[in-house]
């Protein structure tokens, strides 16, 4: 097999890649990395040296490509499938690249800051940063709201990167500053995306690690 994707179940942003594997059932091997373990985190540095999650090893293109949006537009572009990920009309490209990283950097870095916050030590903790964060989802959330009102996916009504994007971000981001009943808009299209048979199945598979989660309520 070609593709191999280095991953963790509970990373958020191994998800992006994962579901757009799965959206074009696209064939790959994949290999957990438990970074907590020593062996398992030097076989990987010797694949990614920055020792960060995800990555995909293509071994007939001799490619190792890092980064999860990376990834993305690496499988549309060599391993394309029926579902367009990254259109090819340019100006849509453009939107798709700039919603993925809005979803990237004011949802996931936020939410993310919020978790970490969480696993720091006693005493080491940064709460005025966490108060910074929250505000930041807030206010995601209330540019996604207006975005989202009369928008089934994310950009040009058909599902794209940018909607592999935001699923994790979203999902989690509930987990930490729940949506509650100010984001009408923005909570229907989280539940649109967890109805998604792509999403839903990195849901499940990453189900058994939740219990890691700091956040998690059971």
């Amino acid at each position: 097999m070609s593709l191999t994707l280095h991953f963790h179940p509970l990373a958020s942003f191994c998800w992006k890649p994962l579901i757009a594997l799965y959206e074009n059932e696209t064939e790959f091997a994949s290999v957990i990395v438990d970074l907590g373990s020593e062996k398992s985190r030097a076989a990987f540095r010797k694949i990614s040296p920055s020792g960060k999650v995800p990555v995909l090893r293509d071994d007939a293109r001799d490619r190792t490509v890092p980064e999860s949006s990376i990834i993305v537009e690496y499988l549309a572009t060599h391993y394309p499938g029926p579902v367009e990920l990254l259109p090819a009309d340019i100006d849509l490209a453009s939107e798709v690249r700039l919603a993925d990283r809005f979803y990237d950097f004011y949802v996931q870095e936020p939410m993310q800051k919020i978790v970490g916050d969480r696993l720091r030590p006693e005493g080491k903790t940064d709460p005025f940063g966490v108060e910074q964060a929250r505000e930041q989802l807030r206010n995601s959330y209330a540019a996604i709201e207006q975005d989202m009102r009369r928008k089934i996916w994310a950009v040009a009504d058909c599902f794209t990167m940018a909607d592999c994007a935001a699923a994790p971000a979203l999902f989690y981001a509930n987990k930490v500053e729940p949506f509650g009943d100010t984001f009408p808009a923005v909570k229907t299209y989280h539940d649109r995306l967890m109805l998604r048979p792509s999403f839903a199945r990195v849901i499940e598979e990453a189900r058994p690690y939740f219990k890691f989660f700091p956040y998690n309520n059971g």
